[in-house]
């Protein structure tokens, strides 16, 4: 039997072995590719595999099969399982020659990991994916098949029980095989989704991030949606708050910055064609508040650090407020953080967040961590930078926050009325040559509406910017097209308008042109963990291979300016990659026009541009690589060229809520029906103005929003408007006005409740007002009590139904010798407040008191840098007898308890004092005491400590008299808060006669006017603004004030305009008379009535008037001024109740000089209507003391005639006198001195020739002016046009006018006094421009004139004037002036001839002098010698020479300058002292030569030298011959 079932399973392997070899010659040549995940585009062809027949033979024989084409070894040939071509898809089934489908082939996959990540990260559309539990399986059977076949093939030869044991393995394998078959067929491998992991619920405290993790099966591929409390979340929506992921089957939603809101529960549905499945968890987000009284320093519940072993305390201070920048700014935010305790070598992490969204530092942002305080700088702030800041401190027992708005402004526009920069700047579906650049609009659109955008881009490393359109576009969104792949961009985006173009937004972030699924293999970085999927495809060329043709060909957008198209590419393409053309055709019509015929694009993406609005298309695609171009896709829907989105509704009217003094909150409902919306901008406006400014310059998407900036006080509407890619939408209406205030809230915990007093069934309460009203005036207390015995207490109780407006209390209806304990609440138009701390426990029985009870409600009004008001109320027990005054101490706050000080000495019967005397910004604290006829009683309980110190803004009362003349004293309050009041009171009483006031309070201001004031409203008026921090003031109103005020009541009712300037009268030009006056103020209303002697004259032919109401001048013009003008004129003015009147007289002599004038104006513009003098003839003295007649001249022609005479003896032209005549730019001169220098010339040419003056004899002086030319000089002038003459009369007067002016030109340049020394004495002298003999100039010295004298003498050399002191001494030292005539006082020079210029000058004449001397007394010949005596020989030689000296010169003869000596040759003889002689008896030709007459004194010696020459006659005679 053994023998026999092994035959068969030999029988049965050999056929299974001959199956198999026919087989591999039929199969193909193929690669190897594994997958271990199964995806939705599974590889498995739709044919089903062939059933499997229950015979086991036809089993093995499959398996065989299957397992044969996996047990493919190297160098093995593989063979092709059927001839299909190159172009048609790959497959990965198996089919026999039928094709028939009997299996997959299961490629094996040889690679590394880097080719293994690429094919990952690689396209979408490629080959099929699979499952792992899939491939796991399959590896499973194929690897114990294999093992099966193996041993088949090494054990044949074993032993028959072996065998068995195989046969019984191997059909357990077949059955597992079969299985697994089944499981291919498509039909069963679908199934609906499974959660294999499910989310799980947490509690997070509030400001975390929580994330929520799941895996789902399923096939086909599910999809996963996550809904929060059954409502679906839009991740791409909110990026800011939720991040959803897909990793490989495994899913993840991350909640971000938690808060109370999200506790809610979370859903991931995930669905297939086979189902749904869904699964849910629980997310509990716990607030920090341990109490209601949480403040925001408390400190908020941490864990336990096991860490550490201790639990940290983290105390956010010094916190950063509400910024406000402008864009180019830089802005720096921070808070000091306290972590305690504090543990070596730790810090916490310190995070910042705008808008939920953690920030990285960057060139634009800048953090800091000193350790103790936490820095965030935004360098260059742009609007980008607005929003909600957020600094996050994570300690390992838990965290802090705190958050805070910075506001960023625009920057200054360079021209008036243009946008502002665009914002957010992104760069979306970032292609090869292809990217789409989106932002938002700016809040403020200029001065008009925003035409369109210009996109600009840069390359990255480059400074030029490129403008990628033409026109505008009106779409927050721009395709831009024709990058160069694997560059790096940067766009900006300007925004234009009527006015011009806006500044550039800030730079997007920089983008990298190149295909997303190299930018997502880029972005990986180092290869991830294994995670069971590879995806595959074929390892042969497929160079040559034709694209198919592209897939899924849908518009993506379509507006007015273009149209952007998208596909994917088609699955078979090739290595090479793919390029694409688009063609496009008019709905209607078969013809299709390629758009891109010169540049095919490589993304699979295309903007078209230039498209016809209104007209419909059709679009379709083709590839094209090296081997040609495929079949056009299916084309698209038809398109109209338009805008498929609109714009967006407006959203709900702003319901504006105060928050603080300078906050808002605004709320509104959102818009309907907006796709993509960008957000909202708020804008506010001050009620009456037309002024809009934008809250935010960076949309909000929440419906909610806190404006802040805004003015304390002032009445302010919203409005909003929505913003999208299409543009804005229309601005709501405005909102209702609210006043920027803080907002109500209830108010503090009154303190200090105290027994003040007790009697034996009541007691009296005390207690001090909250120091925080919560916004709004305390309306009242309430007071609870409960009793005590012992040291147990018993429930509070409610004593008062009705709210008490005091701070005391009478408790009535207690028991005697029972215990008490009080608390107080206060009550504003908010609520209730907490209630007091209780007081002490106190036993109702009757005290024994003679004095008065304390006061109570002491409070300050008026508080000032110098002064206060401090005010109370009476004891509620005033004592034995009544209270008949009171004293007030006080103390400055940093005194101990010996600091008081009385303020007064005398009892003070008021209840209110004003303390004056007080330091600037001194804290003081106060007290009162009450006096009885017992006694003075215990001190209150102390008011303060008080700031004496101005509060800023703080105005004063001030009084007012209207135009009606109407009194009322004014106050105003800019600090007025919701339910604030003003309140009168007349010296600190509240008003009772309200028949002497009438109150009228609105908008801040209040106004008490006095209906008739009297002597009964003197008294202190103040006013106090409730629910403020004590702001009021006061006015006091004296008799003298009030008669003051009285009689400016009365100059209100019956006004008076005042006038600036009355009326006043002024000649014109052609004689014409201007009357005017000026009023100080006139509304437009001012009416003006003229009259002439009472009588209304009236707008025509004689009079013109004009009134300027803006400058307040009134005119009245007559042409002329006659005999019947003579009267008053006045102006009538009535301007409402208000009268003015002013007058002029014009009578008499006054009148008649008037009418002259004007007479005599009108002639003078008759005669200026021809050639006139604009300046008639006069004179005038040059520098150079030229005396010129000159006038100007006007109006003139070139045919003027201009004719001048004197003594009416007419100067013609060839007169020697017309030379003197110059006329340049209208001035006519006549220069007298040129004329006398002609005539000096003529005088030089008739007379004979003289010598020269002797030398050292000066020149007389020139003179400029003389009394010849004295006379009578007229001009001439005269056109066809008139005539003109000027007449100068130069005699007499005239000519002593002139000298005058001459006199003072010449005195004018005389120089300062100078002095000189000579052999005969001093020399002072001055020098002047000219001198005429006319000139009267003295001397003085010591200011008594120097009379002449032979010693003294004074004259004019030239143009020096000089005085000449002979042989000075002494006396004549002292002060010297020269006083020279300059036709009025003298000019006068003045020098001081004493000390050190007397000592100069003297000695210098000293030494003139003594040289002079020696001079005159030396030794020297005076005469009788000759030059050359020639003498015959023979003949006797005798000459004399007369000599000087004194004394007596010594004398001596010299021959060839050897002394001669007298004897019989020489008789040398000297007589008288005077007559020197030498005598030559018959001389001869020895006797020739050069002799001297040498004379010497002590003076000196002088040589008088002569030559002698003796001749012979015959000698001569013979020369000759």
């Amino acid at each position: 039997m053994a023998d026999k079932s092994g035959e068969v399973r030999v029988k049965k392997r050999k056929l299974l072995q001959r199956r198999v070899q026919q087989q591999q010659h039929q199969e193909q040549k193929h690669h190897f590719e594994s997958s271990f995940h199964l995806s939705s585009k599974s590889s498995v062809s739709k044919h089903s595999f062939t059933s499997h027949t229950s015979n086991q033979t036809s089993h093995t024989s499959l398996s065989q099969q299957c397992l044969k084409s996996c047990l493919e070894t190297e160098g093995e040939e593989v063979v092709r399982l059927s001839l299909l071509s190159k172009r048609a898809q790959r497959t990965f089934l198996a089919m026999d020659t039928d094709k028939e489908v009997i299996g997959y082939v299961v490629p094996l996959f040889r690679a590394n990991h880097e080719v293994v990540r690429g094919l990952v990260e690689g396209q979408e559309d490629g080959p099929a994916e699979e499952g792992i539990q899939y491939v796991a399986m399959r590896n499973l059977f194929t690897r114990e098949a294999h093992q099966a076949m193996v041993k088949v093939e090494k054990k044949s030869h074993t032993k028959h029980v072996r065998e068995s044991a195989e046969r019984v393995e191997f059909g357990k394998t077949l059955e597992e095989w079969s299985e697994f078959r089944k499981k291919m067929n498509p039909d069963s491998l679908t199934h609906a989704p499974e959660f294999i992991v499910k989310l799980r619920g947490q509690t997070v405290w509030e400001g975390n991030t929580v994330k929520l993790h799941c895996t789902v099966a399923g096939w086909p591929k599910p999809k996963i949606a996550w809904y929060k409390n059954n409502v679906l979340i839009d991740a791409k929506a909110h990026p800011e708050k939720y991040c959803a992921e897909n990793n490989y089957n495994m899913h993840s939603l991350q909640i971000k910055n938690c808060d109370f809101a999200d506790t809610a529960q979370y859903h991931a549905s995930a669905l297939n064609v086979k189902g749904e499945a869904s699964c849910v968890a629980t997310i509990v987000v716990k607030r920090f508040h341990d109490s209601d009284e949480a403040g925001p320093l408390d400190p908020k519940p941490h864990g336990f650090s096991a860490e550490h072993g201790v639990t940290f305390y983290t105390t956010i201070i010094d916190k950063f407020e509400v910024a406000f920048g402008r864009e180019g700014e830089t802005l720096s935010l921070g808070c000091s953080v306290i972590i305690f305790p504090t543990v070596k070598n730790y810090q916490p992490d310190v995070i910042w967040y705008r808008d939920s969204v953690p920030l990285k530092p960057s060139k634009w942002v800048h953090t800091h961590w000193s350790g103790e305080r936490a820095t965030l700088t935004l360098v260059h702030l742009n609007k980008e930078d607005e929003g909600m800041y957020t600094l996050r401190i994570n300690t390992k027992s838990g965290f802090d926050s705190y958050s805070a708005y910075v506001f960023v402004r625009d920057a200054e526009t360079d021209v008036e009325g243009v946008p502002v920069a665009p914002l957010d700047v992104r760069c979306q579906d970032v292609n090869k040559d292809y990217v789409v650049v989106t932002w938002k609009q700016p809040a403020v659109e200029g001065s008009s509406s925003i035409l369109g955008y210009f996109i600009d881009r840069c390359e990255s490393g480059s400074h030029h910017w490129v403008q990628c359109n033409d026109i505008p576009v009106k779409y927050a969104r721009y395709p831009v097209t024709g990058l160069a792949e694997g560059r790096s961009y940067q766009f900006r985006v300007r925004a234009l308008n009527k006015a011009g173009v806006s500044h550039p937004s800030r730079v997007s972030e920089t983008v990298v042109a190149m295909d997303p699924s190299d930018r997502a293999r880029l972005r990986a970085g180092p290869l991830a963990p294994w995670t069971g999927m590879i995806k595959f495809t074929e390892e042969d060329s497929t160079a040559g291979v034709v694209p198919g043709e592209p897939t899924d060909v849908v518009v993506t957008e379509a507006t007015k300016s273009y149209v952007v198209l998208a596909w994917k590419p088609p699955a078979q393409r090739g290595h090479e990659g793919v390029m694409y053309y688009i063609e496009k055709c008019i709905v209607g019509t078969d013809t299709w026009q390629r758009v891109n015929t010169g540049m095919p694009v490589r993304s699979p993406r295309f903007a078209l541009f230039d498209l016809a609005e209104g007209n419909s298309y059709n679009f379709r695609v083709r590839c094209c690589n090296s081997a040609g171009t495929s079949e056009p896709s299916q084309p698209t829907a038809d398109t109209t060229v338009g805008d498929k989105m609109d714009l967006p509704s407006a959203p709900g009217v702003p319901v504006a809520i105060r928050n603080t003094s300078t906050s808002v909150v605004l709320s509104w409902a959102s818009s309907k029906d907006v796709k993509h919306l960008a957000g909202y901008y708020i804008e506010c406006s001050v009620v009456g103005t037309e002024e809009w400014i934008p809250c935010n310059n960076k949309p909000v998407k929440q419906t909610r929003f806190v404006c802040h900036g805004l003015t304390a006080g002032s009445n302010y509407v919203f409005r909003a408007k929505a913003v999208n890619a299409a543009g804005y939408s229309q601005c709501t209406a405005q909102s209702d006005a609210v006043v920027v205030l803080d907002a109500v809230a209830v108010p503090g915990k009154p303190t200090s409740v105290r027994v003040v007093e007790a009697v034996k069934d009541y007691m009296v309460l005390a207690w001090d007002p909250p120091a925080h009203n919560g916004g709004a005036d305390i309306r009242g207390f309430f007071i609870d009590y409960r009793t005590v015995r012992g040291s147990v207490a018993g429930k509070w109780h409610e004593m008062n139904l009705q709210a008490v407006t005091t701070s005391t209390y009478k408790a009535e209806n207690l028991k005697e010798n029972v215990v008490y304990q009080f608390q107080v609440r206060a009550m504003n138009m908010a609520g209730v407040s907490r209630p007091s701390l209780s007081s002490a426990a106190v036993e109702c029985k009757e005290w024994t008191i003679t004095v008065p009870g304390v006061p109570v409600g002491l409070h300050a009004l008026e508080v000032r840098d110098t002064s206060l008001v401090v005010l109370w109320d009476a004891p509620l027990f005033d004592g034995r007898s009544p209270v008949n005054g009171y004293y007030l101490d006080l103390k400055e706050a940093s005194a101990g308890a010996n600091g008081w000080k009385a303020v007064h000495e005398k009892a003070n019967k008021k209840k209110y004092l004003k303390v004056t005397g007080l330091n600037s910004g001194t804290s003081y604290v106060f007290r009162v005491r009450a006096q009885n006829l017992t006694g003075v009683g215990r001190p209150s309980a102390d008011l303060g400590p008080i700031l004496a110190q101005t509060r800023t803004g703080t105005k004063e009362i001030y009084v007012d008299v209207d135009d009606n003349g109407v009194i009322s004293m004014i106050f105003e309050c800019s600090e007025m808060n919701e339910g604030s009041e003003f309140v009168w009171s007349k010296n600190y009483a509240a008003l009772t006669d309200t028949s002497r006031l009438t109150i009228i309070s609105e908008n801040g201001k209040t106004r008490a006017i006095f209906n008739s004031p009297s002597l009964d409203d003197l008294g202190t008026y103040s006013c106090a603004v409730t629910n403020t921090e004590g702001i009021s003031s006061s006015y006091t109103l004296t008799e003298e004030g009030l008669k003051r005020l009285l009689d400016l009541s009365h100059e209100h009712k019956f006004p008076i305009i005042p006038f600036k300037n009355e009326m006043s009268m002024e000649l014109l030009e052609k004689g014409r008379v201007r009357f005017w006056c000026q009023v100080e103020k006139c509304t437009s209303a001012c009416e003006v009535e003229y009259a002439f002697n009472d009588a209304i004259i009236t707008q025509g032919k004689k009079y013109s008037m004009n009134f300027d109401k803006s400058s307040g001048i009134i005119e009245m013009y007559m042409d002329s001024l006659e005999v019947t003008d003579e009267g008053t004129f006045t102006f009538k003015l009535v301007d409402g109740k208000a009268k003015g009147t002013t007058s002029l007289v014009m009578i008499g002599d006054e009148f008649r000089e008037l009418q002259k004038k004007s007479e005599f104006e009108r002639a003078e513009w008759v005669r200026k209507q021809g050639p006139h003098f604009v300046e008639y003839l006069g004179f005038t003295v040059t520098s150079e003391c030229n005396v010129l007649l000159k006038c100007k001249i006007g109006n003139i022609k070139p045919e003027t005639e201009i004719i001048w005479s004197k003594d009416s003896i007419e100067i013609a032209e060839d007169d020697e006198e017309a030379a003197k005549i110059e006329m340049k730019d209208g001035d006519l001169t006549f220069n007298i001195g040129k004329w006398v220098n002609v005539q000096e010339k003529l005088k030089e040419k008739e007379k004979p020739r003289q010598k020269p003056a002797a030398e050292g004899v000066p020149k007389g002086p020139r003179p400029k002016i003389s009394k010849k030319d004295a006379g009578v000089y007229e001009v001439f002038l005269k056109d066809d046009r008139g005539k003109d003459k000027s007449i100068y009369n130069m005699t007499d007067a005239g000519y002593q006018a002139v000298m005058n002016e001459l006199f003072r030109v010449i005195a004018n340049s005389s120089t300062e006094v100078q002095i000189t020394s000579t052999e005969h004495g001093l020399i002072l002298h001055s020098n002047i421009t000219y001198y005429n003999e006319e000139l009267r100039v003295g001397w003085l010295h010591k200011d008594t004139k120097i009379a002449a004298s032979e010693r003294l003498k004074s004259g004019v050399t030239g143009e020096q004037l000089w005085l000449q002191i002979n042989e000075p001494t002494e006396k004549d030292k002292g002060k010297y002036t020269m006083d020279i005539f300059d036709g009025k006082d003298g000019v006068k020079r003045v020098f001081d001839l004493s000390g050190k210029a007397w000592e100069e000058a003297f000695e210098e004449f000293q030494r003139l002098k003594a040289a002079a001397i020696a001079e005159r007394n030396r030794a020297r010949v005076v005469g009788g010698l000759p030059d050359v005596v020639a003498i015959q020989e023979g003949k006797s030689l005798n000459l004399t020479g007369n000599v000087w000296g004194e004394p007596a010169p010594e004398v001596s003869w010299t021959k060839n300058e050897r002394e001669l000596v007298s004897d019989d040759r020489y008789k040398l003889k000297f007589e008288h002292g005077k007559f020197a002689s030498i005598t030559i008896a018959a001389v001869t030709t020895a006797d020739s030569g050069k002799y001297a007459l040498v004379v010497k004194n002590k003076y000196g010696t002088e040589a008088g030298e002569f030559t002698v020459s003796v001749y012979n006659p015959d000698e001569e005679e013979s020369k000759k011959d």
